[in-house]
């Protein structure tokens, strides 16, 4: 086994940070993907992984993604519930990878929530 040099440490850092960016510290917005067995099961994980690939391609810092467990409408699924400080969040439904980067593009950068995706807007707040 090869010996972890300082270049292979600082790798493992930035990986670790980034990681840990998604999920904590300062932030305009917050992505919630539902992942309970429903929302797994019918397609959350690719939802996730576009999404987490939208901010690496665009560098954006400033935007938290979290799981969650099931939202309780598992007819629905794949779900994503966008809160924007100052916005009602929006709940949005039977995602793919196409529909979370359209999502990532005209309401999480742009602001306006794409409402033919849109099961709920406006029904919570975590802020």
């Amino acid at each position: 086994m090869q010996r972890l040099t300082i270049d292979d440490l600082k790798k493992i850092k930035e990986r670790y940070e980034a990681t840990f960016t998604l999920r904590h510290g300062n932030h305009r917005a917050r992505v919630i993907i539902h992942m309970g067995t429903c929302g797994i099961s019918a397609g959350a994980r690719t939802v996730m992984s576009a999404l987490v690939e939208a901010l690496a391609e665009n560098d954006v810092k400033d935007v938290i993604v979290t799981a969650s467990g099931c939202a309780g409408f598992c007819s629905k699924e794949p779900m994503a519930t966008v809160e924007i400080t100052g916005q009602a969040p929006v709940k949005y439904c039977q995602l793919d990878a196409v529909k979370i980067k359209r999502i990532f593009t005209e309401h999480i950068m742009g602001g306006d929530a794409v409402q033919e995706y849109a099961l709920v807007m406006g029904s919570e707040n975590s802020y």
